[in-house]
């Protein structure tokens, strides 16, 4: 009996042949995107977490079948569904969070990345985008220092920067550093404290929203040993940045290193308008900069940012497969020491398609346009009588609240138990019921003692009609 000839392989994406085979399916990708989020009609998919999971398993079945669907079918099917069911920031009310809608541009040189599958732990493995990170690197760390020999290392965001910016310090100095923040540090610097067995971090009250130089100057008189601050420039919360200046100072007066955790706000060094916000920035030892907020990278694109170039050295590394002394020795550049992952993609050709297509005063539009929307809102709230602004927003997000209605002694008047508008209750069940409906994303944030409503302004084609829409959807939402 003949053998049944063997089934065809399924084509790879790369390769002289890679083009041929991706483009039929992208295709299919570019109208399952677009049929997804017809369906979903909103920011938000409708219905809460158990509808959303219930739509889900529903539409996939068997997520490993017996015998494949198809690349056509699995794709159409899986995409569709994921774009439905998407928080899509590229909605102009889809703003509760640092999560930022990518460019096109950037999204389409991420598929080039993922089809030629680079890794950056060794040169054999990443010829041409061990080149272009260098490059990237090199250009960006500049932004940020005029030193001789400023660098930069790419991470997968915020927390990994955060937690190399610590442990680079404690190489320095030693396992008994002390790390000091404000109370409006991002959560992701304690935690690195702990995973790098420091002791526990002191936190500062920071009651106006930013680091007191005062209660650090207290701090640092009373702290034995060494010491690493860690400033914040765009907390999550409110976007605030501490007073890098003055902190400054202080570090440099009390020998302490300082790190300045930029991940929301650094790329206003960008835009000369909104660049004296960030004065001291460059006297940091270490800098933390996220390019997936107000650089509109899909995610993952971070970068730590370092002065110079021997601050990086406690990160070397040898490993005989991947960076032989030999190899070294004869020129095959060496990776590991660029990260603590091995396997790394190279998110630098997403970043850096992106700087060469928008140019310096692209970005800045960019960055200006979404500042200046953020001030448009609070704008409308600050002039709406059923609404509370927190104040103006420093970078792009605002904080506001509905006004308590005023009631009046009546049989239907709310119990003092229920929650009322202008309640902190109210908010948060407002916040989750715009959630489930679909309608819009609102974040949450406590200040002064008081829950607040977050709007996190990142998307630059949002309009001021867009804005107008927002208040009047809230305004039917908080007075009903």
């Amino acid at each position: 009996m003949t053998a049944p000839p063997p089934a065809p392989l399924p084509p790879l994406a790369g390769g002289t042949a890679g083009a041929d085979a991706l483009r039929p399916l992208l295709d299919t990708v570019l109208d399952a995107l677009h049929t997804g989020a017809r369906a979903r009609g909103g920011p938000l998919p409708a219905g809460g977490p158990d509808t959303v999971t219930a739509r889900v398993t529903a539409a996939l079945g068997d997520l490993l079948p017996d015998h494949g669907t198809g690349d056509h079918e699995a794709l159409r099917t899986l995409v569709h569904t994921l774009a439905a069911g998407a928080a899509d920031p590229a909605d102009p009310l889809c703003a509760a969070h640092l999560h930022g809608p990518p460019l096109a541009v950037a999204a389409a040189a991420d598929l080039a990345a993922s089809a030629l599958n680079p890794s950056l732990d060794s040169w054999d493995q990443a010829p041409a985008a061990s080149a272009l990170e260098a490059l990237l690197t090199a250009t960006l760390a500049a932004e940020f220092y005029d030193t001789p020999h400023p660098d930069a290392l790419i991470t997968t965001g915020g927390t990994e920067a955060n937690q190399l910016a610590l442990l680079l310090a404690r190489e320095r100095h030693g396992p008994t550093l002390t790390v000091l923040h404000g109370a409006n540090a991002h959560h992701s610097i304690p935690r690195a404290a702990w995973l790098l067995g420091l002791p526990p971090t002191t936190t500062l009250p920071t009651p106006t929203g930013t680091l007191d130089p005062a209660r650090l100057t207290e701090a640092l008189a009373t702290t034995p040993g060494p010491t690493l601050v860690t400033a914040t420039a765009g907390t999550t919360d409110a976007g605030l940045i501490d007073p890098l200046d003055a902190l400054a100072d202080l570090c440099a007066h009390h020998g302490a290193d300082l790190h300045i955790d930029a991940a929301y706000g650094g790329l206003l060094a960008l835009s000369p308008r909104h660049r004296p916000a960030l004065n001291g920035l460059q006297r940091a030892q270490s800098i933390t900069i996220d390019l997936h907020k107000l650089g509109w990278q899909p995610v993952a694109a971070g970068l730590l940012a370092v002065r110079d170039t021997t601050l990086l050295a406690p990160l070397a590394h040898q490993a005989d497969y991947l960076n032989a002394p030999d190899d070294t020795e004869a020129g095959l550049p060496d990776l590991l020491g660029r990260s603590l992952r091995t396997t790394r993609r190279p998110d630098a050709l997403k970043i850096a398609t992106t700087l060469r297509a928008l140019g310096r005063d692209g970005l800045a539009h960019l960055i200006d346009r979404t500042c200046a929307l953020a001030h448009h809102l609070a704008g409308l709230l600050e002039a709406h009588p059923r609404f509370e602004l927190h104040a103006p927003p420093t970078i792009s997000t605002v904080l506001f609240r509905p006004t308590p209605t005023p009631t009046t002694s009546t049989p239907d008047a709310p119990t003092p138990d229920a929650p009322t508008p202008g309640d902190d209750h109210h908010l948060a069940a407002l916040r989750r019921t715009l959630l489930h409906t679909g309608t819009a994303v609102l974040g949450r944030a406590t200040a002064d003692g008081r829950l607040w409503l977050k709007a996190t302004l990142l998307n630059p084609h949002t309009t001021p009609q867009d804005l107008d829409t927002l208040v009047t959807l809230l305004e039917g939402s908080t007075h009903r």
